[in-house]
């Protein structure tokens, strides 16, 4: 145990900040400097700090720089973990951040064990997940033009007199909308033409993750819990940026499946239902994400199944529900 050592990485974009903690009990903790972030200089490092056949273990905290800084050192055949930095053990009153203070922290936190690891996509699954945020994004732009083309028509007196919007006959009484001044009516076709384009780019994202889906390692399970109704292509969605769905098995893990949302149908009448839940029944705490994901799908379970409804949704049915 003595020839091994745990390193503490403080990355950034241009940065790695790098401390070194040798593994007896109150061994000395040492900051080796700056290095560039850049793979030739990490590949330096690690041979220089795995020389002999010392067993070498890193860790850094989860951040924008991605995973790629794990990949390569986990393919260097080092030891490297991604910490979760919500759960890293602080002092009270140690408010003093550095590059080299936040280092040398995470190397002895690393030797002494306290520091919780992150579970890191492959790079497969990584891809699928920015595929699914693509599309996430886009359908935030398409609300926000559908919102500002509304707003316009609003501000103007231009009030359609359907119920819903946004159908087909919605959109035959937008090609009516007239404005006397010409400026008037090219900002109304700019607005139209921006709802088109955010249309058009949810439509594509949405078509390519349905024919890439069929090859990405999580299909069976998103198959299989696509079987109850009313979750079908939402599964992609969740699991997608969940990952390893074991953590669900844990207690800790019933309980974020809760606090965002998904036990709610079942827990409606239920005396026990959780003081983290509010009267209105939505969480208090959680990501707003997974909130949003299990809602259409919990109202879907409880709505009673008609002649009219399907048990099953369709998958274009429930990412429009997106």
């Amino acid at each position: 145990m003595n020839d091994s050592i745990f390193v503490g990485l403080d990355v950034h974009k241009a940065t790695i900040s790098v401390a070194v903690a040798e593994a007896m009990r109150g061994g000395e903790v040492r900051n080796l400097g700056i290095i560039p972030n850049r793979a030739d200089q990490i590949d330096k490092l690690a041979k220089k700090l795995g020389k002999g056949d010392r067993q070498v273990s890193f860790c850094y905290e989860a951040g924008p720089c991605g995973y790629g800084l794990h990949r390569q050192l986990t393919g260097l055949g080092h030891n490297c973990i991604v910490v979760a930095p919500s759960l890293i053990p602080m002092k009270a009153g140690d408010r003093v951040k550095t590059d080299r203070r936040d280092a040398a922290m995470l190397a002895k936190l690393h030797r002494s064990g306290e520091l919780t690891a992150v579970w890191v996509p492959d790079a497969a699954h990584e891809a699928m997940r920015d595929l699914v945020r693509a599309r996430a994004t886009a359908m935030r732009v398409l609300g926000k033009a559908r919102q500002h083309l509304q707003g316009y028509l609003l501000r103007h007196g231009r009030i359609y007199a359907g119920k819903k919007g946004w159908t087909l006959a919605y959109r035959r009484w937008l090609t009516t909308v007239r404005f006397d001044h010409p400026a008037g009516q090219i900002v109304l076709q700019d607005y139209i033409l921006a709802v088109t384009d955010a249309e058009a780019r949810v439509d594509c994202l949405t078509k390519r993750m349905e024919e890439l889906a069929p090859q990405w390692s999580m299909m069976p399970f998103v198959e299989a819990v696509q079987a109850m109704r009313g979750v079908a292509f939402k599964a992609t969605l969740f699991n997608v940026d969940n990952g390893d769905m074991v953590l669900f098995e844990t207690e800790s893990g019933r309980r974020i499946l809760c606090d965002i949302n998904i036990r709610q149908a079942a827990d409606d009448e239920d005396d026990d239902t959780p003081t983290s839940l509010s009267s209105s029944g939505k969480s208090s705490i959680g990501t707003k994400k997974a909130g949003s994901l299990s809602m259409p799908s919990s109202t879907l379970i409880r709505t009673p199944i008609t002649s009219e409804a399907s048990p099953s949704t369709s998958t274009s049915a429930i990412l429009q529900a997106g």
